[in-house]
């Protein structure tokens, strides 16, 4: 299995689907190789494609502040990355195409990390990881077995800044519940 060093140097080279025309970096991931926790988005927006790096726009400035207030980590921590690695026109949803395009990079970061627990953010990730067609509202509240992690669906911190307080107050106790997850699997206990 390639090192994630090398699978950052295969994305950026990547062609394999008609995003890589518009990009203007591949936005890979970030964070730490020893990370415990990873979060997984859906793809790059304008600020992410910018910079390079995932969840840097106000999205990411309150999932930063989220995961240190809930989860007691800063972003460094952690490891972010997203399904789709460039970003789509127009903030649109990746197509099936793009996806498959982006997944062994995905599989391939899971399986270099062995995360303990997998965070998903918003409909899209959730959907791709659970493999299912459910909408993060009713996957929400509780976890599922992940391979040898433990996954948390929570809402997008961009759902968040739109939808409020009821939002804000649920994504929150998502984290409580991977912070719970990631307290039980550094203690040797099931976490689902």
């Amino acid at each position: 299995m390639p090192t994630l060093a090398e699978l950052e140097r295969q994305a950026s080279a990547c062609v394999a689907c008609p995003l890589a025309a518009g990009r203007t970096n591949v936005v890979f991931g970030t964070g730490s190789p020893g990370a415990r926790l990873l979060l997984v988005g859906e793809a790059p927006g304008r600020d992410e494609d910018l910079a390079g790096e995932p969840f840097v726009g106000r999205s990411g400035k309150l999932l930063d502040r989220l995961i240190e207030e809930e989860i007691g980590l800063g972003r460094s921590a952690c490891y972010i990355a997203n399904v789709v690695k460039c970003r789509p026109p127009d903030n649109r949803d990746p197509t099936p195409l793009e996806v498959a395009a982006c997944r062994h990079f995905l599989d391939g970061q899971l399986g270099e990390l062995h995360p303990a627990v997998v965070v998903t953010l918003g409909n899209f990730a959730s959907r791709a990881l659970l493999a299912t067609s459910e909408g993060v509202t009713r996957l929400r509240g509780r976890s599922y077995p992940f391979g040898d992690a433990v996954l948390v669906p929570t809402f997008h911190p961009a759902a968040a800044l739109r939808g409020g307080g009821v939002v804000l107050a649920q994504l929150r106790a998502d984290l409580v519940r991977a912070k719970s997850a990631l307290e039980a699997a550094a203690a040797g206990r099931p976490a689902h």
